[in-house]
């Protein structure tokens, strides 16, 4: 959808007050959570009533955000999710283009039949479920989009909280600025944002810099215990089954950046963590270069994501799944070790 097109819709969405629901992928990660808290505030100041809705809980280090404290968790508040869900008159969904991806939200809004709305940066949106969509691959993430539209209103309406809801999205989307950049304009935002929200060095202390002892044990167990290095393929792989996990005390988020360590190497070109919890075995892809994981992650884990990061699932044992992942490597193997 061209951009005219959007904001013209958009326009008539906002225009009068509605009762609106935010929700995000499952899994919440900092820009899901960012981008959510941004555009429920910004709404709110055009009078809408708008409540927002998780699947399950987000990481504990994202829990100081700015209004994350009015987020529901359908885990926990299953009955007023519904309600919300039920009663909106407009749905809009930030960071993730499928209700597949909202976990077990999923069957609450594909009951409805109210306008829906997307605001998004991953791959093959589907794009006939929405009134109006805000879809673009070539940003560093949907917070990155969120402060497009708010600019698009004023660069008043973003005040302090706004802007630091903002930057934590683009930071840990982008690894602190270390990958998915696809172009300066994202700088230029981020220096708005910086100008307008908490001091930058308080907010990257409060996402990087709160670990838990438990947490920072189990990296070390991950490097140190569970790394496999793959050199023919240039890969690395971290495995934690649900007893390892248990080990630490394990705590939503407690994984988060692990699969980026491998990547410090100079001779890996792809990472990947694979995790055993909720029945569930989870893949986490990272990649150096031009190697999509994307790809990868949507022909055999049911999943997908960007060129160099990407995740999916599977429901099999955790050995099934570590064994399915290097029997599919070979194909990769020449693309792996291309020159870049």
């Amino acid at each position: 959808m061209q951009l005219d097109t959007f904001f013209e819709r958009f326009d008539a969405v906002i225009q009068s007050p509605k009762r609106i629901v935010l929700a995000c992928h499952v899994n919440p990660d900092g820009d899901a959570v960012g981008s959510v808290l941004a555009m429920s505030e910004f709404l709110s100041g055009f009078g809408h009533e708008v409540k927002m809705v998780v699947a399950n809980d987000f990481p504990e280090f994202l829990h100081w955000m700015p209004g994350s404290d009015a987020i529901l968790v359908f885990e926990k508040q299953a009955d007023a999710c519904k309600q919300a869900i039920a009663e909106a008159e407009c749905i809009m969904m930030l960071d993730f283009n499928n209700l597949s991806r909202s976990g077990i939200l999923h069957n609450e809004i594909g009951k409805t039949r109210c306008m829906r709305v997307l605001i998004d940066h991953h791959r093959d949106p589907d794009e006939k479920s929405f009134y109006c969509i805000y879809s673009n691959t070539c940003v560093s993430s949907t917070s990155e989009i969120v402060t497009e539209i708010i600019l698009h209103y004023g660069k008043a309406l973003l005040n302090e909280s706004i802007s630091t809801n903002l930057l934590v999205g683009i930071m840990t989307d982008t690894g602190s600025f270390a990958h998915s950049i696809y172009h300066p304009r994202t700088f230029e935002l981020v220096s708005v944002l910086v100008e307008k929200s908490m001091p930058y060095g308080y907010v990257h202390e409060m996402v990087y810099d709160t670990m838990s002892e438990n947490r920072l044990r189990l990296l070390g167990f991950a490097i140190n215990n569970r790394m496999e290095v793959l050199d023919e393929y240039s890969t690395a792989i971290i495995t934690l089954n649900k007893s390892d996990l248990e080990s630490f005390n394990y705590q939503v988020g407690d994984t988060e950046g692990v699969v980026n360590f491998p990547l410090s190497m100079k001779k890996i070109k792809m990472a990947v963590l694979v995790t055993e919890r909720q029945e569930q075995i989870r893949l986490s892809f990272r990649s150096k270069g031009s190697f999509s994981v994307h790809e990868l992650a949507n022909k055999y884990f049911k999943g997908g994501g960007h060129t160099n990061a990407a995740g999916g699932t599977l429901t099999c044992s955790f050995d099934d799944a570590v064994a399915l992942l290097k029997s599919v490597l070979p194909e990769y193997k020449e693309m792996l070790n291309q020159e870049e």
